[in-house]
């Protein structure tokens, strides 16, 4: 993985970063979580489906869904 590199005005005071873009998804991954998490309905789907045991194939699923 890339080091993280910081981008400096002509005074030397950083403005603004690059990151990794395996970094980056992980970071919006993690946003997207925590926003899910807020709310009491998502945070239960989220861990219902955490826990599921069961479900259908993916190829299956498409064909119900008509992709």
């Amino acid at each position: 993985m890339t080091e993280i590199q910081y981008i400096s005005d002509a005074n030397g005071q950083p403005v603004g970063v690059i990151v990794p873009i395996d970094l980056w998804e992980d970071i919006e991954s993690e946003k997207e979580t925590a926003y899910l998490l807020k709310s009491v309905t998502m945070k239960e789907r989220l861990l219902e489906a955490t826990n599921r045991k069961e479900g259908i194939a993916f190829e299956d699923a498409c064909e119900k869904l008509g992709i």
